[in-house]
């Protein structure tokens, strides 16, 4: 008894896997029956789908489902791929103007002296001045661990250092042999 051939499923289905890859559903893929119609030249309002699909053939556009969590959901008339691109391009400039934030590391030794605090102190305040946050810490090798209170005392002067500029998230740790300060710049007020 030989079975009939199976129409193809999943991934070896083309017309499947363009719907997949979609992160809109338009036109035949919007399945239910009633949605409310936006977009240029249209009269908004409820419509059955099949009135909003003829309205969308009859311009020559797509009708694409723009929110499909509202009762009934939105579907707009536009060219869909005119309307991806034009989503594509804001979402670069978007992510063009937002700056991502690093955090720098400034290392310290129990002894370290006035003019080498000095010299990272200004690194730390051009650092928070550009938006990033500062991890200083102090290192601690061999036998140093003993004097936990000098670099305490020395984070907590840092922290004293870069009150203008930024603000120390939690008092000083000891993790291991390390103990650590984060500081966060200063949210600066757009003139």
């Amino acid at each position: 008894m030989a079975f009939p051939p199976r129409p193809p499923r999943g991934a070896f289905n083309p017309r499947f896997k363009k719907e997949q890859q979609q992160e809109h559903r338009t036109n035949h893929m919007i399945k239910v029956p009633m949605v409310r119609l936006v977009g240029e030249n249209i009269e908004i309002g409820i419509y059955p789908i099949a009135e909003a699909q003829r309205i969308a053939n009859d311009q020559g556009l797509d009708l694409v489902e723009i929110s499909p969590q509202a009762d009934p959901p939105v579907c707009k008339v536009i060219d869909y791929n005119k309307f991806l691109y034009e989503k594509k391009k804001r979402d670069k400039d978007m992510k063009a103007k937002s700056k991502v934030s690093e955090v720098k590391e400034i290392r310290f030794t129990p002894n370290t002296d006035d003019h080498d605090f000095d010299f990272k102190s200004k690194h730390a305040e051009n650092f928070l001045k550009d938006g990033n946050k500062v991890k200083a810490y102090v290192q601690f090798k061999g036998r140093a661990i003993m004097f936990k209170e000098r670099g305490e005392l020395l984070l907590l002067k840092f922290a004293e250092r870069l009150v203008d500029v930024g603000t120390l998230e939690s008092m000083p740790k000891l993790e291991g042999k390390r103990m650590f300060a984060i500081f966060a710049p200063k949210s600066q007020k757009k003139k």
